[in-house]
């Protein structure tokens, strides 16, 4: 199985990355699932149902979320109606919505779970534990799982990779914004990527605008960060070849699309 994962995407010039790229994409690595990170969709904040909707009509299988999850409200009205939009499984289990899915392509089953930090980050409960019990489940399915842990610290993403090492396939981060340069296969056959970047602005910071950014450092005075309308754009994010039979990975490629690395398709 070929999988390709898009970092988060950030508000409409990220949405703008996806449908240009994406089918350039496509007709280069020929993926069986695309996985996005949508929780910054919506003007950097949380996602609304017609963003949902054309994500998926632009080719986007299953959308995973993070800490901003619960931004626009109207999440509450669909998120229980949809197999193709995931929240952080550990989060409270009266939240509504669910932490895992599964998609089958060619008669391959893939489950996809998402998991929230606790480090930096409001508490939830335990994603070391919650990601124990779901991929015992999964792996009733499947041999192959892909894991997106959004989370602050880099430490405890690595923590994850080698916890999972052996029985997730894919072990991605993701809330950061900043792509990570180790990228790689651990020894169990998991493929590995701290952060895969975001999807967005390219000449901001981390998708917001820099002047307000910059301006809250320096002042350490309240303000409201946007995500610009206009500007240069970057796309990243992973493709990774699956061995259908073990769940092991076989490829792992970073993917980072901006002026100063034009796509090469």
């Amino acid at each position: 199985m070929k999988l390709l994962f898009i970092g988060d995407i950030v508000g409409s010039p990220g949405r703008e990355m996806v449908f240009d790229y994406l089918p350039r994409l496509k007709r280069k690595y020929n993926p069986d699932v695309i996985i996005a990170n949508g929780e910054n969709a919506a003007s950097g904040r949380g996602i609304t149902k017609a963003i949902f909707d054309d994500l998926l009509r632009a080719g986007v299988d299953v959308i995973t979320m993070g800490n901003h999850t619960w931004d626009h409200k109207e999440i509450y009205d669909f998120i229980d109606d949809t197999d193709y939009l995931i929240r952080p499984a550990n989060f409270s289990e009266e939240a509504p919505g669910k932490g895992m899915t599964t998609i089958s392509r060619n008669g391959v089953t893939l489950s996809i779970i998402n998991l929230h930090g606790r480090t930096f980050l409001p508490p939830h409960e335990d994603p070391f534990k919650v990601a124990d019990e779901l991929i015992a489940q999964a792996k009733e399915l499947s041999p192959l799982v892909f894991v997106d842990f959004h989370a602050e610290a880099t430490s405890e993403k690595i923590a994850m990779g080698w916890h999972l090492d052996g029985r997730a396939s894919v072990v991605v981060g993701t809330h950061t914004h900043v792509q990570t340069a180790d990228d790689r296969i651990l020894p169990g056959g998991t493929a590995y990527l701290t952060d895969a970047g975001m999807t967005g602005p390219y000449d901001e910071i981390l998708g917001m605008k820099k002047e307000d950014v910059i301006y809250r450092f320096r002042t350490n005075l309240p303000v409201r960060f946007e995500v610009p309308k206009k500007g240069r754009g970057q796309l990243n994010g992973l493709y990774v070849e699956l061995n259908d039979q073990t769940g092991k990975a076989l490829q792992i490629e970073r993917i980072a699309i901006n002026e100063d690395r034009p796509f090469r398709g």
